[in-house]
């Protein structure tokens, strides 16, 4: 029996072009690995109890190489996994995909908390911020603290 060794790096990307779910399941997939995680953060209609009618995302220029960090160290926190966290950036409408984030493992149980841990971890770390647009006109930073 094999293991991922965690010697592939991380599948990491930020992008305008719309995300594609195969390209991330097929990042992470390997014959040891008997699960795989797909986290899809999609752009939903509200946001607090106020109504969202558009999004835009913009990432600092260093959004690139701080995911890849970021993907570098789960990775080093999850050696069984093999991971994989595309986000997006630009225009997005309500129900666009503004991240996909996979991870595969030998088993389940590593598999979602190796996928837990990625998309925690570029949330928290990785400088993306969305500009909302609300119903009522207004529109907000979200993410800049």
């Amino acid at each position: 029996m094999t293991h991922p060794t965690g010697s592939a790096a991380p599948h990491t990307d930020v992008r305008e072009a719309p995300l594609s779910i195969d390209e991330a399941v097929g990042a992470v997939r390997d014959d040891s690995c008997g699960a795989v995680v797909v986290f899809l953060g999609v752009v939903r209609d509200h946001d607090h109890g106020v109504a969202v009618t558009s999004l835009d995302y913009t990432a600092h220029p260093s959004a690139v190489e701080r995911l890849a960090e970021v993907g570098a160290a789960v990775a080093a926190r999850n050696p069984h996994a093999r991971l994989a966290a595309i986000h997006r950036v630009g225009a997005l409408a309500v129900g666009d995909l503004a991240v996909v984030v996979a991870a595969a493992a030998p088993h389940r149980s590593e598999a979602f908390a190796a996928a837990r841990d990625l998309i925690d971890s570029l949330k928290a770390e990785v400088p993306i911020w969305k500009h909302q647009a609300l119903a009522e006109g207004s529109t907000e930073w979200v993410g800049l603290a």
